[in-house]
């Protein structure tokens, strides 16, 4: 049996590389939140890697944050 994408070290990376580009642009969780209309919970979620982002949520994310994917991605 594999092991799910949601506890692989990549995708930690990614949690990880999002949640510095979010610290970059000195946003709270909650500020974050509310340009993406999500609660606060949904970025700690993601953050500690416990909510799995499909790609069109990492995609807003990233324009949330006004950060381009490749920009994460290529860290």
């Amino acid at each position: 049996m594999g092991v799910g994408t949601l506890h692989t070290k990549e995708y930690k990376e990614l949690c990880d590389k999002l949640k510095e580009a979010r610290l970059k642009k000195a946003l709270t969780q909650q500020e974050l939140g509310d340009r993406l209309k999500k609660p606060q919970s949904y970025i700690a979620k993601y953050e500690r890697a416990e909510r799995r982002l499909d790609v069109i949520e990492f995609v807003h994310i990233c324009a949330a944050l006004n950060v381009s994917t490749s920009e994460i991605l290529d860290r």
